[in-house]
């Protein structure tokens, strides 16, 4: 098996970037370890930038995200009992965020480039790369019992942090860059009505908790635990009663329901420099990990293969080398800055385990600051909506 780019991962990055490349009339395959089914249900991420929404409409792709996903403009800051709306559409020029689920994404995505034609394997786990330094990478993979060869002229690794991609690296080609946050969300996933129509970022004196929603009767919750918590020491009543403590407020109440999905995820950043080595690319979660705070994780996975796209685009174009060559620099300049606004937030909204008086009160002082000043506010609101993305180039629908 052949095509210009192969791509392992099928996740919103591989999918996304294999869709880019078809619009400009660039072959590609796609290797995904798990099933169609599997990755169609996982739940993810759900707060979709202004850049990303609007990529998506562009590409073809915003029909059901238009009809089903939930434009959120602007959030909620809750601390100290009261409650500050951050405004994004007034302090940003109108730009909002999306609240729809990754797994819709993944599901519009895969629809997309079925309807294309495009080879497009599923339960295909890669099992070795080669060649990645030469002009035809290839990739060992199973498929029915059977072990196969695909080969490329360009590989990207899509394939999320612990997939074969960034491994096969000779590791003295790269330098790690990694924190382990101390603390973990327990989140949840809850047949029960949002309590309000954006979502609330809260600091309590017990920790953080976030307040979100998937659709008007389904919400997404979570709450800081401790990394070594287990989901056992959590039933269902405990959880709520947690959420109602450290969302209390003054005429606030939090609906109940039935909770269909719970589960625990340790909070860190990752980064490896450089995203490229040879003809291997990577990108999203191969390259980088964020904590989940500012609602990074899938649209920087975005921002990269749309990079990777253009520069892709450029050399069958025309020839040019040089944005592949600037991919890994470009890339990283937004990495980092969402690292940095990742930090921040969750820096910001949760309580330090063993953490001093002192810190708190700076903890709580941010947040005043953020909450008064218009400055400070149209920050937070610029960072969360998305960085304004530059449009080189447009795609052919």
């Amino acid at each position: 098996m052949y095509a210009p780019v192969g791509i392992i991962g099928a996740g919103p990055a591989g999918l996304l970037l294999s869709h880019l490349l078809h619009l400009q009339g660039i072959q590609s395959w796609v290797l995904e370890a798990r099933s169609r089914d599997h990755v169609e249900r996982r739940v993810r991420a759900g707060v979709l930038e202004q850049p990303t929404v609007d990529l998506l409409h562009e590409v073809g792709l915003g029909h059901r995200l238009a009809a089903e996903g939930l434009r959120h403009e602007g959030t909620r800051l809750r601390f100290a009992g009261t409650t500050h709306r951050i405004d994004f559409a007034e302090l940003t020029g109108g730009r909002a965020v999306t609240v729809y689920g990754q797994q819709e994404v993944v599901k519009d995505l895969i629809a997309a480039r079925l309807v294309a034609g495009a080879t497009l394997l599923f339960d295909a786990p890669a099992t070795a790369t080669a060649g990645l330094d030469s002009a035809r990478p290839s990739v060992r993979y199973t498929l029915d019992g059977t072990a196969r060869t695909a080969e490329c002229d360009f590989l990207v690794g899509a394939d999320g942090f612990h997939g074969i991609s960034r491994a096969a690296i000779p590791a003295h080609r790269l330098t790690v860059y990694e924190r382990a946050y101390p603390y973990a969300w327990l989140g949840i996933l809850a047949r029960s009505s949002p309590a309000g129509d954006e979502l609330i970022y809260a600091r309590h004196d017990r920790g953080f908790a976030l307040h979100s929603m998937r659709t008007p009767e389904i919400t997404r919750q979570y709450l800081q635990v401790d990394p070594d918590d287990s989901v056992d020491a959590w039933p269902d009543d405990r959880i709520w009663a947690e959420l109602e403590q450290r969302f209390a407020a003054p005429g606030f109440t939090l609906g109940r329901g039935p909770i269909m999905d719970k589960g625990i995820t340790p909070m860190r950043g990752f980064v490896v420099e450089p995203l490229r080595y040879g003809r291997l690319f990577l990108a999203g979660d191969a390259a980088h990990i964020v904590p989940p705070t500012g609602a990074k994780g899938m649209n920087l996975a975005i921002a990269d293969v749309r990079l990777l796209a253009h520069a892709l685009g450029g050399f069958y174009a025309d020839g040019r080398e040089d944005l592949l060559d600037a991919y890994s620099e470009t890339a990283l300049r937004r990495v980092w800055r969402a690292e940095y606004f990742s930090w921040w937030m969750t820096s910001m909204l949760h309580r330090a385990p063993g953490g001093d008086a002192f810190g708190e009160r700076l903890a709580y002082a941010q947040l005043e600051h953020v909450a008064t000043s218009r400055a400070a506010a149209t920050s937070l609101a610029e960072n969360y909506v998305g960085l304004s993305a530059d449009r080189p180039w447009a795609y052919r629908l």
